[in-house]
Parts: structure tokens; C-alpha cells; sequence
């Protein structure tokens, strides 16, 4: 993944070079085979340097770019998706990132599905998942979730259930997830439990190879490096962002897509 994506969590480059360590061993102990077939081998396949080449995180997606075919996406979670807080839906990320990607993949045409509905938790998300997800048959989910399940009072131990369940029945669906995790602010941070829900959402990202946009983390950073102010980051009700940070939530989003899709060629952009 490039260095831009926020996507990867610190087990996850471990339990990759660990696979390639197991292929290497396994053509290691077989040395007349590999000898033998030497000049079959990809010339990306870099047995001692261990620089073998591996599969992308969003294969779906990942097709749909090599081939220049159109790629839905289908934006789900509750109320950062929805864009609560945004001054128009036109300046909710879901909006946003399809014009983003939409620039970077000229000739693709990008679209972008918004699925948020505020207030919702992880019960009342898988309640329409095959309405508002599956049915949509989309190359890709990006999955915002964890932000109310403490303010309602949800287990942790039933969120991650839930949560690990739904991300099998969308994959077995032929769809691609990414993970969004719960976001950064004061209000959040101050109820019981709450940091327990984000850790939830990063384990079962590593656990399942999930690629996890780790908002909280952006948010900090954003403020810290001077891309904002805290009160430019959020709205009026200091729970919800506003229109710079569903801004760059986009950004970061569509860069974490592309560096999970691996490195594809996009097509020449096609005349209108």
C-alpha cells in the first residue's frame, strides 16, 4: 500500500510478508522443480529478495479499474455518511469521494451510492444490508460503523459479531469491504466505552483483512498539522464534521481505495 492510505493496521504488513515467507518455503524445499521451471515464473516474482508479488486488498475494484468498467460504490453507516453536519448533501464524503475519484480514474465512470442514516447502530444497519448493500450489487462497501453502538448501549462482544458476520455475508456476496471507523470528538470520547468500539473496528479489520480508514487518527492529525482548526473540523453540534473535514475524509478515503486496488493501470481517458 502506498504511504498515503490510512488503511492498513501494524499486524497486517507482518501476516502479509508471512505468506510470502510460506510461498518461498514452499518452492524452497523443491529446488529440481524450481530450477526446472525457472523460466516460467513471472519476472515479478522476486524469490530471495522475498518481493513476491500479492494480490490486491479490493480485487473488485481493482478489476473494474484495470478494465476501465464503471465501479459502484456503495457508502454505508449512519449519520458521518448520511452527512450530518455538511452544509449540503453535496458536501457529504459520500459526494465528495465520487468527485474525487471520478478525477483521478478519468475515464471510469465513478458512482458513489450514499446509504447513511443517522441515529443507526449495528442491529438497525444489518436490518436493510441486503436491501441497501447486497441488492445494489456494488463492487465496493465502505463501511462507517461504531459511533452510536456506545451512545445505545450495544455489547461490545454482539457489535463485533455482528460486524464480523455481515463483512463475510457482504464478501461471500462478491463485493469488497473497507472499513470506516468512529470519529474523533470530545463528545464521543466522553462516553463510557466508546474507545473499546474503534479498537473493535481495527481488530476485526486486521483479523479479516479489511482495510480500515482510520478516521479518528486523520481527524488528529489534520488538526495537528494545521489543515484545520478544531472548530472548522466540526459542526455546530461538536459531534458531526462539517464541510472541510467531510473534505478531506474524501481524499483520504479515495487515496485509501487506490493504494488497496494495487498498482493498476487505468485506462486513457475516453473523449465526451
Amino acid at each position: 500500500m502506498s504511504k498515503f492510505t490510512t488503511a492498513l493496521t501494524p499486524a497486517r504488513p507482518v501476516r502479509r510478508m508471512l505468506r510470502r515467507l510460506g510461498v518461498l518455503c514452499g518452492l524452497l524445499v523443491l529446488p529440481t522443480a524450481v530450477l526446472a521451471y525457472a523460466d516460467l515464473l513471472p519476472e515479478s516474482l522476486d524469490l530471495f529478495g522475498i518481493d513476491l508479488q500479492e494480490s490486491p486488498d479490493l480485487p473488485h475494484v481493482a478489476r473494474q479499474i484495470a478494465i476501465g468498467a464503471p465501479l459502484k460504490i456503495v457508502a454505508f453507516g449512519s449519520s458521518s455518511t448520511e452527512g450530518i453536519g455538511a452544509s449540503s448533501p453535496a458536501n457529504a464524503y459520500p459526494a465528495r469521494l465520487q468527485i474525487d475519484l471520478r478525477k483521478t480514474l478519468r475515464g471510469i465512470n465513478v458512482s458513489v451510492v450514499n446509504r447513511g442514516i443517522g441515529g443507526e447502530h449495528v442491529d438497525d444497519m444489518l436490518a436493510r444490508l441486503d436491501r441497501d448493500v447486497i441488492a445494489a450489487e456494488p463492487q465496493l462497501v465502505i463501511w462507517q460503523t461504531g459511533s452510536n453502538d456506545p451512545l445505545r448501549g450495544v455489547s461490545i462482544a454482539h457489535f463485533r459479531e455482528a460486524t464480523v458476520a455481515a463483512i463475510r455475508r457482504i464478501r461471500d456476496a462478491g463485493i469488497d469491504v473497507v472499513l470506516m471507523e468512529p470519529q474523533w470528538c470530545p463528545k464521543l470520547e466522553a462516553t463510557p466505552g466508546a474507545s473499546r468500539f474503534l479498537e473493535a473496528v481495527r481488530s476485526i479489520g486486521d483479523e479479516l483483512d479489511v482495510p480500515v480508514i482510520r478516521r479518528a487518527d486523520l481527524m488528529h492529525g489534520w488538526v495537528r498539522e494545521g489543515k484545520l482548526t478544531t472548530k472548522q473540523l466540526f459542526a455546530s453540534d461538536g459531534l458531526h464534521m462539517a464541510d472541510r473535514g467531510y473534505a478531506l475524509l474524501a481524499e483520504a478515503a479515495a487515496r485509501s481505495i487506490l493504494a488497496d486496488a494495487g498498482s493498476v493501470q487505468t485506462p486513457e481517458a475516453v473523449a465526451e
